[in-house]
């Protein structure tokens, strides 16, 4: 559910996973490289929250499609969709819940390098 003061939207797995298997929204990893390096979500690109922050990768968000955000548990993706919308990102923004060890647990599909 969606707090008023919230510029993007929280959604479960099977919410995250229905828009991604829709297409047409870019899925961002804001992990950091060694979680990365363990798995990820195939068609993902990763950017570190910490690069969202500092802003040394505020540019490479996509600016012309909807954006679903997630980390290992939620938090950091929820940060990520703030930072997101207050440089102007359009959206619409999404933080996956539960994160991608929440993914894993439901069985859904992953990727290693």
């Amino acid at each position: 559910m969606t707090s008023a003061a919230e510029p993007f939207e929280r959604v479960d797995i099977d919410q995250a996973k229905d828009l991604i298997d829709g297409g047409g929204v870019a899925l961002i990893d804001v992990r950091e490289q060694e979680e990365w390096d363990e798995g990820y979500i195939e068609g993902a690109t990763r950017i570190s929250v910490n690069d969202i922050i500092n802003m040394s990768a505020v540019d490479d968000l996509p600016k012309d499609q909807p954006i679903v955000f997630y980390c290992a548990a939620g938090v950091r993706s929820a940060l990520a969709s703030e930072l997101a919308a207050s440089v102007g990102v359009p959206g619409p923004l999404y933080s996956m819940e539960g994160g991608f060890d929440a993914w894993k647990k439901a069985g859904h599909p992953t990727a290693q390098d």
